[in-house]
């Protein structure tokens, strides 16, 4: 049986722990769709398409990981995607709670997905993609938090 997953999240910007999380999701599972939403609620720093280039970028050579944005409910995605599983990363108590949530109610909505919890590695635990676009935008280096591309990616928009 092929066990195909998802990963979804906005990734405004992609960062190590991300990478991380994808990498080890793709050891695990046959095919890993790393699912950017467009949620434009979220006022995001970079287009849709611009964070679905980086990860491309970021994640090249991994062979069984495909990167693409979507738009609407995870769980329609993944069920209109045949993806069995959704993967969340949870960095700290504090994601569990929420995370849950999520994860019951996608439950009720259908059967046919189920979620799978990882665990960052210990260096990527306090990482948030919100606390590296403040730390880029007030001029700090965020080379430990992100791969270069990004890391340039970020650096540019500051710039503008």
């Amino acid at each position: 049986m092929t066990v195909a997953a998802m990963y979804p999240g906005t990734f405004d910007p992609m960062t190590l722990g991300h990478e991380d999380l994808v990498r080890r999701a793709s050891r695990i599972f046959d095919r890993v769709v790393v699912a950017i939403a467009d949620n434009p609620g979220k006022a995001p720093m970079f287009s849709v398409d611009e964070r679905v280039a980086l990860a491309k970028a970021v994640l090249k050579g991994v062979d069984n990981v495909e990167v693409v944005g979507y738009a609407g409910l995870t769980i329609e995605f993944a069920v209109q995607n045949n993806l069995q599983v959704i993967v969340r990363g949870l960095r700290a108590i504090s994601d569990f709670e929420y995370e849950f949530q999520l994860a019951t109610m996608n439950r009720h909505l259908t059967d046919e997905v189920e979620t799978a919890f990882l665990t960052p590695t210990e260096k990527y635990t306090f990482i948030s993609s919100s606390m590296v676009r403040e730390i880029c935008m007030l001029g700090g280096d965020v080379s430990e938090f992100v791969s270069p591309l990004v890391k340039d990616a970020l650096v540019a928009r500051r710039s503008k």
